[in-house]
């Protein structure tokens, strides 16, 4: 739990996080979260105990060479050899973790922490780092770019966290250009979900207009964006690929490279606005934008039932009810991945935490116990099915030892939902997937925190303005909303097209998933006389 605070911590702000673990199976027990701060690349600093120094190479209690465990994680990785070494290790490993935007250890032996050392003014931060150069983009690379997207059909930009600062500037330039764009999961509410041309993000956490636009597409703009399922969405068939990235050696790992930019995202959209001429307006881009509305209808019907049983998207509904216009929500893993993709409706001023390319399920209270701790005065929401939930429970307990108004919503359905859908699409027969139920309510009311247990849709309301209260009075508080275990549409088997499928194939889909006004792009593509 330390260490996936840690992590959301280093993601919130931007600045090292740091976890504490004791020796043997407290070493062990960081691990979770230093590879989620691994895979999302940002800065954490572990410092590990060991035994004593004296006992090491014994066999004695609790000792094991910790070193070799953390060597995949870490980008540094050492152990103090004597007490008067460690402010120096201390300082290098935050310099590492910072410079490589990951892991660093630091292994130190029990018995040096009572050793009286000088107390020497001993750091490396009264020396400014300079910061490497961020290279110049040459205007002629944007004009290759831009004449690139003029000569494409279907072009779309991928954008992602490189672009958080430009909202403004990059709906303009989609705007300008005519051109949708598609987000990285880590990039919602960098552009807001009410703006037309955000087609929201791909593959299974996705919109349908997303995914539909993707498997057409024959050309990808790839603007700051890391895309973990590139190998099945870039893959789907042949478009050609321009990437926009800081770091030259992210260059062509998620597609071949049809033109590279090595460059910061934010200068590229200011200098692709800057000599850019307004296209025409756009069939496609109108398509596009009609196709998302069609999906943005969907999801509204389905949000705003007011019947039972009870179902995610209504608590989705009450969750942007009351939320903050600068909410942080930490997300943890499984169905609600999906869900809070699709249903939560965020703005650049709100932040979006999850374990993103780990994926660790029990990343949503650590997350949201960092967001408080980080913006005391702002909304913290922990969103977490029953089964992620359960892992990190006990940590209701430190909401409640440091007094921290956190709003915990647990959809328990009694089921590994996401996993159910995996088992669902290959398909196989289900097992490992039932959970027991659970009073969550009385759990937290067990450990200090108000628990509100919700079975019907009349009693949501109600349970959001209590909860609502206790948030104002400086309490953490618990909604136990108990859904169906229904799966949300997969629009990465998408089947409304009745010319890629047959009438029969989309009336059942349509009827599985309540989505009968669902219509394919193709229709808006006829509509708008898109060639």
């Amino acid at each position: 739990m330390g260490a996936l605070a840690a992590a959301a911590d280093a993601k919130l702000t931007g600045k090292i996080g740091v976890a504490f673990g004791s020796a043997g199976p407290g070493a062990v027990n960081l691990l979770n979260g230093l590879y989620d701060a691994k895979e999302d690349h940002v800065p954490v600093l572990a410092l590990v105990g060991q035994v004593a120094h004296t006992n090491m190479n014994y066999d004695y209690f609790q000792e094991f060479a910790e070193e070799p465990i953390f060597s995949d994680v870490a980008v540094f990785n050492r152990t103090v050899m004597t007490p008067e070494s460690l402010p120096y290790v201390v300082d290098k490993a935050i310099r590492a973790a910072y410079r490589e935007n990951g892991v660093a250890v630091v292994t130190i032996p029990n018995d040096f922490g009572y050793v009286e050392i000088p107390d020497l003014d001993y750091d490396s931060a009264s020396v400014p780092a300079k910061l490497t150069g961020i290279p110049t983009i040459d205007d002629e690379q944007v004009k290759t770019v831009l004449a690139m997207i003029k000569n494409a059909k279907y072009p779309v930009f991928h954008v992602g966290q490189g672009t958080r600062g430009a909202t403004e500037d990059m709906m303009a330039l989609a705007e300008r250009l005519q051109v949708p764009i598609i987000i990285t999961g880590l990039a919602k509410g960098v552009i807001p979900d009410s703006f037309d041309g955000n087609m929201g993000s791909a593959y299974r956490a996705a919109s349908k207009a997303a995914d539909e636009l993707m498997g057409i597409t024959d050309l990808v703009v790839s603007v700051g964006a890391d895309y973990s399922f590139a190998q099945i969405m870039y893959t789907t068939h042949d478009f050609k690929y321009v990437q926009i990235e800081l770091d030259p050696g992210k260059f062509g790992r998620h597609h071949h490279l049809d033109f590279g930019i090595n460059g910061d995202a934010k200068q590229f959209i200011k200098r692709a606005l800057a000599l850019s001429e307004p296209a025409s307006p756009s069939p496609y881009y109108q398509a596009a934008k009609a196709d998302m509305a069609d999906w943005k209808q969907y999801l509204k019907k389905l949000s705003e039932r007011k019947t039972d049983p009870l179902e995610y998207e209504q608590v989705y509904q009450e969750i942007n009810r009351v939320a903050a216009d600068d909410a942080v929500f930490s997300m943890d893993v499984g169905d609600n991945t999906i869900n809070s993709f699709r249903f939560l409706k965020m703005n650049p001023k709100q932040k979006l935490l999850t374990s993103a390319l780990f994926a660790t399920m029990g990343a949503g209270v650590p997350g949201a116990i960092a967001a408080k701790m980080s913006y005391p005065d702002r909304q913290a929401f922990n969103i977490a099915g029953d089964g992620a939930f359960s892992m990190v429970m006990q940590d209701l307990l430190t909401e409640v030892k440091y007094h921290l108004p956190i709003f915990n919503i647990v959809t328990s359905n009694q089921t590994l939902n996401f996993i159910k859908s995996e088992q669902e699409d290959v398909p196989q027969p289900y097992y490992g997937i039932d959970l027991i139920d659970a009073d969550f309510a009385k759990i937290a009311e067990g450990m200090g925190v108000k628990g509100i247990r919700v079975e019907h849709f009349d009693q949501l309301h109600a349970a959001f303005e209590t909860a609502m209260a206790e948030l104002k009075a400086g309490r953490p508080v618990l909604i136990d909303a108990k859904i169906t275990d229904k799966r949300g549409l997969p629009v990465e088997i998408l089947d409304v097209d009745p010319a890629k499928t047959s009438a029969a194939s989309v009336s059942a889909f349509k009827e599985k998933y309540d989505a009968n006004e669902l219509k394919p792009l193709t229709t808006y593509f006829k509509e708008f006389n898109v060639e």
